[in-house]
This record gives structure tokens, C-alpha cells and sequence, in this order.
């Protein structure tokens, strides 16, 4: 289903926009493991075309995950502490300091993508790790919020991560901004993800506040964005 949809957009797209989409698709694509999905990323990254092709045109991630977390935080946003899952280059930290946010850290597990936000000085700390973490331990209720702008997919945050993102929240937000057909598309996710939310809600561990379906998210795609109160 997903090749199909890639051979069926890539075929009837003008070249530039096919190209972004296949160089997308391939970090995306069915069976890959997370390693290799880091190690694609970097060298996509590596090539100077990431940010390109993934130009605000074609992607929207990060400018819709930051305006939810600014018209969640009206005021003293410099003091709101919020580490960026699936950082990137640093696309939501960008769009986030625009909007006055200043305790900004970042989480990747692709070094050369980290080596370009590193570049743009807005994070305080960057950590090259996968979510749940592996080699760091992020302490219990350490940021205000967790944003994770375009990390879900074939082979990218798995559903075990939701319970470690609410761990190291204080009362605070999580959200999470993805492709809206991932919910049916990818395995992982599958009729496993939102129950998972719905489990932790049950669980009084957070609230969903907004599942909001929005257009054009990617390359045409709809989007969904989760907005969750962690209690």
C-alpha cells in the first residue's frame, strides 16, 4: 500500500517534488530498522538536500507542533522547558525560538542531522539517542513538554515510547504531530498506538485535550496532532 502510494505520487509529481518525496520515503519505508533509519537520515542530512526537500512547502510538522505549544504557553515561554524528540536539524527548535522559547534541548538518533542543528545555537543540549533512551537517563519530570514533530513512521519512535515521554514530564504537555494514515499504515501503530494512549489516560497519567486532523501536512498528506496533559 504505502510503495504504491509513493510510485503512484513520485509518477504524477513535477521532478523536484517526486525526488523530496522518494528521499522521504526511503526513511520510511517497509522493514526498516531503526538503525538503519538513523544512518539514512544522516546521510540524507550529509548531502545538504534534507532541509530542501523537506521545505515548509512540503512539510509542516514543525510549524504546526510549535504553534500548539504557543497557544498552550501564552506567557513566560522563555522558562518553558521542552526537549524535541526526533529533532532533526533542528526545524521545531527553530520555529519555537521564533516564538520566544528559550530552554530548548534536542533528541536524535542521527548525528548528521544533529551536526546541522547543532550549527543553528538554539538547543542547550542535543543528545544523539533513540526514545526511550539508551545510554542517558533523562530524569523523572525533567521538562515541561515533549514534542515529537514528524519522529513517528516505519521504524521510528515505537508505541513503548509514549510511557517514557510521560515519565520525564512534569504536569506539563506532550505533543505529538505525525502522518495521519501511519495510524493504519505502519505495524507498529496499528491498531496499537491509540490504545496505548487511551490506556494511559485510563491509567490517570495524562488527558488527551486534542486530536485535531489537519491538511496538507506532508506532501499533500493529512496529518493528526495529539495534544495530551500529563497529570
Amino acid at each position: 500500500m504505502a510503495e504504491e502510494k509513493a510510485n503512484s505520487y513520485i509518477l504524477s509529481s513535477p521532478r523536484q517534488d517526486a525526488e523530496a518525496y522518494s528521499a522521504n520515503f526511503g526513511a520510511h519505508r517497509v522493514g526498516i530498522s531503526p538503525q538503519e533509519m538513523a544512518e539514512y537520515y544522516s546521510q540524507w542530512a550529509r548531502q545538504g538536500t534534507y532541509d530542501e526537500d523537506l521545505s515548509p512547502e512540503r512539510y509542516r510538522g514543525p510549524t504546526l507542533a510549535a504553534d500548539v505549544i504557543a497557544q498552550t504557553y501564552l506567557h513566560n515561554r522563555h522558562s518553558v522547558k521542552i526537549l524535541d524528540v526526533a529533532a532533526g536539524t533542528g526545524r521545531l527548535g527553530t520555529e519555537l525560538h521564533k516564538q520566544g522559547f528559550r530552554c530548548l534541548d534536542g533528541l536524535d538518533p542521527a548525528e548528521g542531522m544533529l551536526a546541522i542543528a547543532r550549527k543553528k545555537n538554539i538547543y542547550r543540549h542535543l543528545f544523539c539517542e533513540f526514545m526511550p533512551t539508551e545510554n542517558i537517563n533523562i530524569p523523572k519530570g525533567d521538562y515541561d513538554v515533549i514534542a515529537v514533530a514528524g519522529g513517528m513512521g516505519e521504524g521510528h519512535i515505537p508505541c513503548k515510547a509514549l510511557r517514557e515521554m510521560v515519565r520525564i514530564t512534569k504536569s506539563g504537555h506532550v505533543v505529538i504531530v505525525m502522518r495521519e494514515e501511519y495510524l493504519d499504515h505502519v505495524a507498529e501503530y496499528k491498531d496499537r498506538l491509540e490504545p496505548i494512549m487511551l490506556e494511559l489516560e485510563d491509567q490517570g497519567l495524562w488527558q488527551l485535550l486534542q486530536r485535531n486532523v489537519v491538511p496538507n501536512y506532508s506532501f499533500d498528506n493529512n496529518g493528526v496532532i495529539f495534544l495530551f496533559k500529563v497529570c
